[in-house]
């Protein structure tokens, strides 16, 4: 009862302001993907802000190598519009494995609903779904996230863990320790929602990503500006 009365506070108080003015103040998040320890490759969000309109591109490129080949790797680019704290519209084309996958997803006003046209879903969701990456603490706040690569909507269960200081390069964070899993836990395990997510209240950061599949991975915050 006590965590889940602190995750209640927590996440009330995140939104005393609109999600986006969070990160008025900024233009870069850089982000370096480790498996296993070893670095192998990066996911950059850019932020351009103009009137009440921001629009948030995202980049990540990361392979892995087995005996010197490489057996897995993904390349990709999205781009997220908002209008003041409304999510209007997402489309990304990433390349895993020389296969392409897509988004494209439109914000109904009148309806109030997400339209998705994706390589592994087309139909509607909610509108209080938001794109699953990294760079948005809303990923804390809500019941379903919509798949960066493919548009299918994965519902999910987030957990306080605990109050934390990580040390990450150099730096000592305060974090709040969250861990986000799949609603459905009857769902294949490589299907499923497992993350820990470490979130820096302060700056309004995640600073760090953990999950295994295939190896243990991590997602760290390396710089913002």
């Amino acid at each position: 009862m006590k965590k889940i009365l602190v995750l209640i506070v927590i996440l009330f108080s995140s939104n005393v302001l609109a999600h986006m003015d969070h990160y008025k103040k900024y233009n870069k998040i850089e982000m370096e993907i480790f498996r296993n320890g070893e670095l192998i490759g990066y996911n950059y969000y850019f932020f351009k802000k103009k009137g009440d309109e921001t629009i948030v591109t995202n980049q990540i490129k990361f392979s892995v190598k087995l005996l010197g080949a490489t057996v897995f790797q993904v390349e990709g680019y999205g781009e997220e519009k908002y209008l003041k704290d409304q999510l209007i519209s997402y489309n990304s084309k990433t390349l895993q494995n020389y296969k392409e996958k897509f988004v494209n997803l439109v914000f109904d006003k009148d309806k109030n609903k997400f339209y998705i046209k994706g390589s592994s879903y087309s139909g509607e969701a909610s509108s209080d779904s938001i794109i699953g990456n990294w760079w948005s603490h809303k990923i804390l706040q809500t019941d379903s996230q919509v798949s960066p690569i493919s548009g299918s909507i994965k519902e999910q269960v987030v957990t306080f863990v605990g109050k934390e200081k990580i040390k990450q390069y150099e730096k000592i964070y305060e974090v709040d320790h969250f861990k986000l899993n799949s609603k459905d836990m009857s769902i294949p395990k490589d299907k499923r929602l497992d993350f820990d997510i470490w979130f820096d209240k302060k700056s309004s950061m995640i600073i760090k990503v953990s999950y295994s599949r295939m190896g243990n991975w991590e997602y760290r915050l390396k710089n913002f500006e």
